[in-house]
């Protein structure tokens, strides 16, 4: 019997990346999935359905939920995992962008978990939010995608106080930089891969699967214990002051005077 055995979940972006990769986790272990995208679901694997959905469309949310009690009776885990990405200077932004942005990456998350809470109180669920270590720091250029990113990290942590009282937890992954497709402008030449994977730790960026199995982990009775946690899942990234290694500046200086 796997953890999820008998539970119904919905994960939105369910069609690729981290979302597909939450998914496969899902239905290995278990559970009945509703994949929710506005791309479709290539790849559906058995004992998920498939929903056509903007997650900030009040109404589509709504036709989300509906069909999946239709089909299976309940929700136990709400996976808010859709989310868009944006660079630019902050004083060039069109204010188009910053609303498109927040429309999917925050009010997307409010208006699912807006949605899944009454049932979620019934089978004391949880909901998983993916938000980013772009939600708790800062970074060059990119305002509306912190900014969007910082509503999901505080949002998590107000509905875990105010839905704790009913049993339902509420916690969020926070990744680093992904190895998806969305991810190839920042990893696709071998410069800026070493220059990112030489931030990190761990050497080296996260999988799908590396946050799918984070995901899983939050939503499972094996963290029963925990609510209101933005876990970074970057392989050490957000560990690190930002400041230079101060032995390997003084080993290149020695160096240079070789």
């Amino acid at each position: 019997m796997g953890r999820f055995s008998g539970k119904v979940a919905i994960v939105t972006g369910g069609a690729s990346g981290i979302g597909e990769a939450t998914v496969a986790r899902l239905v290995e272990e278990g559970a009945k999935v509703m994949i929710a995208d506005v791309n479709g679901a290539m790849n559906a694997p058995e004992g998920t359905l498939f929903k056509l959905t903007d997650v900030a469309s009040v109404e589509a949310v709504d036709g989300l939920i509906k069909a999946t009690l239709d089909e299976w009776g309940k929700i136990d885990l709400m996976v808010n995992n859709a989310g868009i990405g944006s660079f630019g200077e902050t004083a060039e932004l069109d204010p188009a962008e910053w609303e498109r942005i927040f429309a999917v990456n925050s009010t997307g998350v409010f208006l699912c978990s807006r949605a899944a809470i009454p049932e979620l109180k019934k089978t004391r669920g949880s909901i998983v939010n993916t938000a980013s270590i772009s939600g708790l720091f800062g970074d060059f250029y990119m305002a509306a995608y912190n900014a969007s990113k910082g509503a999901v990290v505080n949002l998590t942590k107000s509905m875990a106080v105010e839905l704790g009282q009913h049993g339902v937890r509420v916690n969020a992954v926070c990744p680093g930089v992904v190895e998806t497709p969305l991810a190839s402008v920042a990893l696709g030449d071998k410069l800026d891969r070493d220059h990112w994977t030489g931030r990190i730790p761990l050497g080296r960026p996260a999988s799908s699967e590396d946050i799918a199995a984070a995901i899983l982990f939050l939503a499972s009775d094996d963290a029963s214990y925990i609510t209101g946690v933005n876990l970074a899942v970057d392989g050490g990234l957000t560990s690190h002051t930002g400041q230079p290694d101060f032995a390997e500046r003084t080993m290149l200086r020695e160096l240079r005077k070789d």
